[in-house]
């Protein structure tokens, strides 16, 4: 039986598969994340392996597939691949970046929005009879509000945009960019340090990357700091985030409410401190994922694992 050039694990738009197909031996099943034992056994010759990220890229994958040269990422988050051992083993690392930006930040506007109005999750109580205009009636505009963005890299960048269109203005907070960086002035955005934006954010909204740094960035104390009234949105990673602390400021009514794509467990278990909160919305890790989002990240990512295939040549 012949072993596949290129494993797909979970699922990849089907055009940017067949055009996979037209070049190599693939093998796509969006399921193999679930059977660890078929996945490592479908690896055994494999030269690329394409993952979202659910797919844990470890050690032991990596033992099992001794001839694999290439990893595209359907995403931009690397916390699932074990980036050292990648390249101890000189396999490249190729993330989705930039492809799906716009589904992130429209996600956190149309939240934000949602949050700050708090009249949308009324449709149980209106559809029974009921009638509450009064309470729904102190809803928020968005323009004019300060929306703070914790880490200024693509993602940011262009929800600051959007934010800026309706009227909002910016902070942002990240170690990274130097504070008397050009970049903040061309982007019309001003740099705060991290207390001082929680401060005064009216929205708080997290694009940074899951790192020892970050882990339990947003513990109890940075929540009790956040403006009273705001909203936090976390379309990052899960960790950074500390749910029950959280949970607790939204139940007694310090914040007005939050929006979590990610958590620190995925799927988020039953019983979660998370479940029955107030004012919370909750996705499935899909911020990033809408069908021109999914198109554009498997064409990227498409092109440039058969391009670096193509570039590495036949085995030998």
């Amino acid at each position: 039986m012949a072993r596949p050039d290129v494993v797909i694990t979970e699922f990849m738009d089907e055009s940017a598969v067949e055009a996979l197909r037209a070049q190599y031996d693939v093998l796509y099943d969006a399921t193999l994340v679930d059977r660890q034992a078929d996945l490592l056994a479908t690896l055994v010759g494999a030269r690329a392996l394409i993952v979202r990220n659910r797919t844990q890229v470890n050690t032991a994958l990596l033992e099992a597939a001794p001839g694999l040269v290439v990893v595209g990422r359907l995403g931009v988050g690397l916390d699932n691949i074990d980036l050292p051992a990648c390249r101890a083993r000189h396999i490249e690392v190729i993330p989705a970046t930039g492809a799906n930006a716009l589904a992130v930040a429209e996600y956190v506007i149309a939240t934000a929005m949602v949050l700050l109005r708090g009249a949308y999750l009324s449709s149980a109580e209106v559809a029974a009879g009921n009638w509450p205009r009064p309470r729904l009636s102190g809803g928020r505009e968005i323009g004019g509000k300060t929306l703070g963005l914790v880490g200024f890299g693509g993602i940011g960048r262009l929800t600051a945009r959007l934010a800026q269109a309706l009227g909002m203005h910016v902070l942002a907070h990240d170690p990274l960019v130097a504070p008397d960086d050009a970049l903040w002035a061309r982007h019309d955005v001003a740099p705060r340090d991290i207390d001082a934006l929680l401060a005064e954010a009216d929205v708080v909204s997290l694009h940074v990357p899951l790192t020892d740094a970050t882990r339990g960035l947003m513990d109890p104390a940075r929540i009790a700091r956040m403006k009273p009234g705001a909203v936090l949105i976390n379309t990052a990673r899960g960790g950074i985030v500390n749910e029950p602390a959280l949970a607790d400021a939204l139940r007694e009514g310090r914040l007005a409410g939050a929006a979590l794509d990610v958590f620190d467990r995925e799927p988020l278990p039953a019983g979660s401190p998370l479940a029955g909160t107030p004012n919370l919305i909750l996705t499935p890790h899909i911020g990033g994922v809408t069908r021109e989002s999914n198109t554009r990240v498997s064409t990227l990512i498409a092109q440039k694992v058969g391009a670096f295939l193509r570039e590495c040549g036949q085995p030998s």
